[in-house]
Parts: C-alpha cells; structure tokens; sequence
C-alpha cells in the first residue's frame, strides 16, 4: 500500500524540475541543443509515464518550469543551461563578433619570439611596436608579459632579424 499510495502522488515542484534538467541535458547531449520542448505540456508525456495524469501535475509541472526561468532561443525552444543575462551576453557578442567580420585564427606555425625588456619600457615599446609600419605583418599576436613583449609569429627568423637590428 505504502508503494502504490507513493506513486499515485504528483512530484514536488523541485523533484520536477529536477527531472526537468535531465531530460534536457540529454537533449542537449544527443541532439547539441534543445529540439523538442518549448512548453511546460511538452514535459507531461515523461510524468504521465510515472504518474497519474491530472490537472494537479499539469499544474506542477508548469511551475516547475515557471519557476526555472528558463530563457528560450530563436525558434521559442527553452535553453537549459544558460541563464537569461549569459544568453544577452552572447547575443550582444554574437553581434559584434558578425559586425567586425571575425575570424578564428589557430595560430598555426606561429612560434613565440620574446623580446626581453623591463617592466617600465613595455607598455611604450608596445605602443611603438604596434603603430610602426616596419612591423606591419611580421607578428600575429604581441602581449605583454613578465619579463617584456611576447610576439607570436609565422617568420621568428624574420622578425628576430627586425629587432636584432633595432638593438
């Protein structure tokens, strides 16, 4: 009696969004997004599976979901594992990353070169360095580091030459 009295009653509002989560992290690990759930109705097939349908576990389901705050991408689907500010911060970086006309660049073939400098020199030689045209296309990355300016380039030889002779 005990186990037929336990699954006859509706889940807790934080048992369901439990199962809430699983069932779409396993979305999101076999399909890589959320293809199939934009409403809470959507969940009620999997609970009516375990208990019985009724409008009480419409009704937890539906402040499970509520209360999750899930936020939903383009096509209305709920995004589980973000919140509403990550999902605005994507956005906005989406944007700029499309309007700058961005690239992923691996950084292939490119070897580190140190220029060695004091703490004091860094920020200026940088500033040199990078407003320069002499240096135009010898390096693809240049930061600064402990110790002085670190390039990454596809030519050391070449730019090791370049700042050879500028010492």
């Amino acid at each position: 009696m005990d186990l037929h009295s336990s699954l006859r009653k509706n889940p807790s509002r934080e048992s369901c969004e439990q199962v809430i989560r699983r069932i779409l992290s396993t979305e999101i690990l076999e399909y890589g997004r959320n293809i199939h759930f934009k409403q809470a109705t959507d969940f009620l097939n999997y609970f009516e599976s375990l208990y019985p349908a009724s409008d009480s576990l419409t009704k937890q389901v539906q402040r499970a979901v509520r209360s999750m705050n899930m936020p939903r991408d383009e096509k209305g689907f709920f995004i589980p594992n973000k919140t509403a500010e990550q999902l605005a911060q994507e956005r906005e970086l989406t944007g700029l990353l499309r309007k700058s006309g961005s690239q992923v660049d691996t950084l292939e073939g490119c070897e580190p070169l140190l220029l060695k400098l004091e703490k004091d020199f860094c920020d200026y030689a940088m500033h040199l360095i990078e407003s320069c045209d002499t240096f135009q296309g010898k390096y693809e990355v240049l930061v600064k580091v402990n110790g002085g300016l670190l390039f990454f380039t596809r030519n050391r030889k070449q730019l090791e030459i370049l700042l050879e002779s500028l010492i």
